[in-house]
């Protein structure tokens, strides 16, 4: 039984076997015609190719060129490649970005920063490189701003023009607080200047470039986004700390980038690039003064050399700062939680002609209600001007009192 099982199986193997090689030999027959056809097409596509060909290179649809010639129709192989090549090639690389940075490159500049490198001889190292903004021509000179660190303690400074000319300059005057500085050179070389826009009317997402010289790589570009057209961080300068409304930006900011450009689309100036956060876990987060900022400080120190500043006269301490049982013998009401003990008054200042005492507790100024050092600080420098008649708000003994005076002046250089 089995012996049979075997032998019908093997027959049908041998059937199954079989039909596959009857298959091939029609398939060999039909590949036969197949060929044939397939064979006469080609042979008539190729005589209405070269019929039509000269036509089809005259409306540009082939990507070479067709000649006649000699009653024979001849493929120009020779500009082929070529012109293939340019057609990948003439690639429009031009942008907005482009645009706005062809336009404020040249006004960039590189500020280098030299220091003697002993008391007793005249030799001069390099100490520090940032960048500056070309930003008025007048009169045979041509002015810059940057920032006031980068020029700091320096006994010579250089700026090297974007054709890579160096040139002395001269620094006109600085101002710590706001970390600005305005230098002077001749403006021999200098064919452009830089235009200011309006930081006022920045907004969140649009575009934003920096241009500058990080570490001394001149002219490098990067960019990003507004990612805040307002925000407010401490900065300090000349001892005091204040809050002040920074353009935050994504656009890589590093070392040698202080005093350059923050640009607009417009290819205008919106930014001084200033400061940038540096920890290893944080990325993309840096800020430029506003240039609307930035503008009064920067006419105040080319004409003055200065920034005059008001002054109050006074050394405080925030009230939140003092030991509980030293709070408690000032005898406050308990309705004052926050302000400024004046634990020093300055002879020969506003506050010593007035009838502030040390000890008191300062809570309000001009209205303005004061919580701490920086929130007093900040009102009292970008919101008050030297010469300034204030009405202050104290307490005394657990008593309210109001004091009249004039605000003195204050440089910071």
């Amino acid at each position: 039984m089995d012996y049979f099982d075997d032998q019908n199986q093997n027959e049908e193997e041998t059937r199954r076997d079989r039909l596959p090689a009857e298959d091939r030999r029609e398939g060999r027959s039909n590949r036969k015609g197949w060929f044939f056809a397939g064979f006469l097409g080609a042979i008539i596509g190729i005589v209405v190719f070269l019929i039509l060909a000269p036509v089809l290179s005259n409306l540009g649809v082939l990507p070479y060129s067709v000649t006649t010639g000699n009653g024979s129709d001849q493929v120009d192989s020779s500009s082929n490649a070529n012109n293939a090549i340019s057609r990948q090639l003439n690639v429009n690389v031009n942008s907005s970005v482009t645009d706005a940075v062809d336009k404020v490159s040249p006004s960039v500049v590189a500020v280098i920063n030299y220091q003697k490198a002993n008391f007793y001889d005249n030799q001069y190292t390099e100490s520090g490189l940032g960048s500056g903004i070309i930003y008025k021509k007048a009169n045979g000179y041509a002015y810059i701003v940057t920032n006031n660190h980068v020029v700091e303690g320096a006994s010579k400074v250089e700026v090297r023009l974007e054709n890579n000319k160096k040139v002395s300059a001269t620094v006109l005057g600085k101002d710590s607080l706001y970390d600005l500085a305005v230098l002077r050179i001749n403006d021999s070389g200098v064919n452009s200047v830089a235009e200011f826009g309006n930081s006022d009317i920045l907004k969140r997402g649009e575009p934003a470039i920096a241009i500058g010289n990080p570490l001394g790589f001149s002219g490098s570009v990067t960019e990003g986004i507004v990612s805040s057209a307002n925000r407010t961080m401490p900065i300090e300068g000349g001892n005091v700390s204040i809050e002040a409304n920074l353009v935050q930006t994504d656009a890589a900011i590093n070392p040698g980038n202080s005093g350059g450009a923050l640009v607009n689309i417009a290819g205008q100036v919106i930014g001084i690039n200033s400061s940038k956060i540096a920890e290893a876990q944080v990325e993309g987060i840096g800020f430029a003064i506003p240039i609307n900022v930035a503008k009064p400080i920067i006419n105040g120190l080319e004409k003055n050399g200065k920034i005059e500043r008001p002054l109050l006269g006074i050394g405080i301490v925030d009230l939140t700062t003092i030991p509980s049982n030293q709070v408690s013998q000032l005898n406050l009401p308990k309705s004052v939680k926050n302000g400024l003990v004046i634990s020093q008054i300055q002879q020969g200042q506003p506050a010593a002609d007035s009838d502030l005492k040390v000890g008191d507790v300062i809570t309000e100024i001009n209205g303005k209600k004061i919580n701490d050092y920086v929130s007093f600080s900040t009102y009292l420098y970008t919101k008050l001007k030297p010469n300034q008649r204030v009405k202050v708000v104290y307490y005394r003994n657990g008593t309210k009192h109001t004091a009249y005076l004039t605000l003195g002046s204050k440089v910071f250089s």
